[in-house]
C-alpha cells in the first residue's frame, strides 16, 4: 500500500555514499568468489543499473479490447562508471585482457550504498561484467576541469540485497 508523504515510515536516502568492489565471477554452480583489488580508485559516479523487461503482447481472436500481456526477456543496460584519473591502470588492464580474448577475465561487481551513518543499506551486483569501452579524459590544457576515466560494461545478471 502507497502511503501517504507524511505518513511514511522510511525517509528517503542520499545516494551519495556507496562503494564499488570487483571479484572474480565463481564457475557456474560455484558459491566462491576471490576478491581482486581491481580498482584503486574511488568511483565518483555509477549510471545504468537499470532492467527493462520487453512485455509480449499475445492477441485472442475475438478480443478486440487489447491484447494479453505476458512477461518477455529481460536486457541490461550498459553501466558506466566513473572516477577521477589515478595513476594506477587496473581499468584499462581489465579492458585490455578482456580485448585479447581472455574468457577468464569476466568479473562480479558489487555496488554497496551506505546510509548517513555509515551502515550498509543496499546493494547491487553485476554478474559475469564485460568491459566494452574505456574512455580517458579529454586532454585540454585549457579547460579547469578534473579529468574523468569511464568504463563501460555490459553483465548478465542484476541482483539487488540489503
Amino acid at each position: 500500500m502507497i502511503g501517504r508523504p507524511d505518513t511514511a515510515t522510511h525517509a528517503p536516502q542520499a545516494l551519495f555514499n556507496f562503494h564499488v568492489a570487483f571479484s572474480r565471477d565463481p564457475v557456474d554452480g560455484g558459491n566462491e568468489s576471490e576478491e581482486v583489488a581491481l580498482c584503486k580508485g574511488a568511483f565518483a559516479e555509477v549510471s545504468g543499473l537499470e532492467a527493462t523487461m520487453e512485455p509480449r503482447a499475445i492477441r485472442e481472436g475475438g478480443l478486440n479490447w487489447g491484447a494479453h500481456q505476458r512477461p518477455g526477456v529481460v536486457s541490461f543496460s550498459t553501466v558506466v562508471f566513473k572516477r577521477g584519473i589515478t595513476r594506477a591502470r587496473d581499468l584499462w588492464w581489465w579492458f585490455e585482457l578482456m580485448g585479447s580474448g581472455s574468457y577468464a577475465a569476466r568479473l562480479r561487481a558489487q555496488i554497496q550504498i551506505f546510509d548517513t551513518a555509515g551502515e550498509p543499506m543496499m546493494a547491487w551486483t553485476l554478474r559475469r561484467a564485460l568491459p566494452v569501452k574505456f574512455k580517458c579524459a579529454d586532454l585540454n590544457a585549457r579547460a579547469g576541469d578534473v579529468g574523468v576515466e569511464e568504463l563501460h560494461i555490459v553483465h548478465e545478471g542484476l541482483e539487488h540485497s540489503t
